[in-house]
């Protein structure tokens, strides 16, 4: 069902965002991320369920919003970006070394995208912070290596991003997604 669901992952700061937005001129239909949309509005009501405030709330948000988003994205007829997956919710508990509720692992399991996963590496030399994103740079490391796992772990296979300009990242992906 979720073939056509491509999924970009990686740690803060690795270009996911931006080659998905670069991809988007080209037409191809993408999901947003969850954290970062979680983040504001969470700011703007005064709300817990925030990375620094309450990670275990946090992490549930965004396996909602990634279910929710897995709904909306099978609606559509071509390839679809998903900026992050509900197996990024499993990743980020386990990075967070907090438990992981069987839901979670359940969700994971049944919410299946295209076998390939796109995931970008850390890359120092883009790699910044800003008022939603303050990870540092050990876990924005991190953070792609749990995640590298934590798909592998579901049977996927991780094409990981090569760190080059985003046309070429743009030129790789649309290849995969059979529209170069």
């Amino acid at each position: 069902m979720g073939d056509h669901l491509y999924v970009v992952t990686g740690g803060p700061g690795s270009g996911k965002t931006t080659l998905i937005e670069a991809l988007g001129l080209h037409g191809i239909v993408s999901m947003p991320e969850a954290g970062r949309a979680i983040i504001r509005d969470q700011t703007a009501i005064g709300g817990q369920a925030l990375p620094w405030a309450d990670r275990g709330l946090f992490a549930q948000t965004m396996l909602s919003w990634d279910m929710r988003s897995y709904h909306e994205a099978t609606k559509h007829p071509g390839p679809v970006l998903m900026d992050r997956g509900v197996p990024d919710t499993l990743g980020y508990l386990r990075l967070c070394n907090l438990p992981v509720p069987a839901h979670v692992e359940k969700a994971a399991g049944m919410f299946r995208y295209n076998p390939r996963v796109f995931i970008a590496p850390h890359w120092p030399e883009i790699f910044g912070q800003d008022a939603e994103r303050k990870q540092g740079e050990a876990e924005a490391r991190a953070t792609f290596e749990v995640m590298q796992r934590t798909y592998q772990s579901l049977g996927y296979e991780v094409i990981i991003l090569p760190k080059v300009c985003v046309e070429d990242r743009v030129a790789l992906v649309l290849s995969h997604l059979g529209q170069s």
